[in-house]
């Protein structure tokens, strides 16, 4: 399994502009769920630091908020492709009142000097106050 420490993730600062594209700073945004000081407070929120996660190559955080009924054994990251962008396009429940949400996006990377995008539905389900990415449909 690849963690940030077997491979040459980039580092966020807490000062520095969030991955995921909110407009927060990575402090003020998905820092404190990577270092697990606080819970994704919906789906939405959840799928933008999992996909900070990914950029930063968090293999731990992502194993932690995949569902227990879909999640690999094992998660292995290749450090050749990085995640350079993050578009939500819809969203569909997955609020604080809700228990299930889906999220649509398309997030755009280069892998090895080409470009590449990887466009998915992800559905999302909350269970004991903690959201989890189930699967895409």
């Amino acid at each position: 399994m690849s963690s940030s420490a077997e491979a040459p993730w980039p580092k966020v600062d807490d000062s520095a502009r969030c991955p995921c594209l909110s407009g927060a700073t990575y402090g003020a945004c998905c820092g404190p769920f990577h270092r697990g000081e606080a819970l994704a407070p919906s789906a939405e929120r959840l799928m933008r630091s999992r996909y900070s996660a990914y950029v930063t190559g968090n293999v731990r955080y992502l194993l932690a908020t995949w569902h227990p009924t879909t999640k690999p054994r094992t998660l292995e990251l290749d450090p050749g492709q990085r995640w350079i962008l993050l578009d939500i396009t819809h969203t569909s429940r997955g609020g604080m009142l809700d228990d299930i949400g889906t999220v649509e996006f398309t997030a755009k990377y280069r892998s090895n000097g080409h470009a590449g995008e990887q466009h998915e539905n992800s559905r999302f389900v909350r269970e004991r106050r903690r959201w989890y990415y189930v699967d895409a449909i």
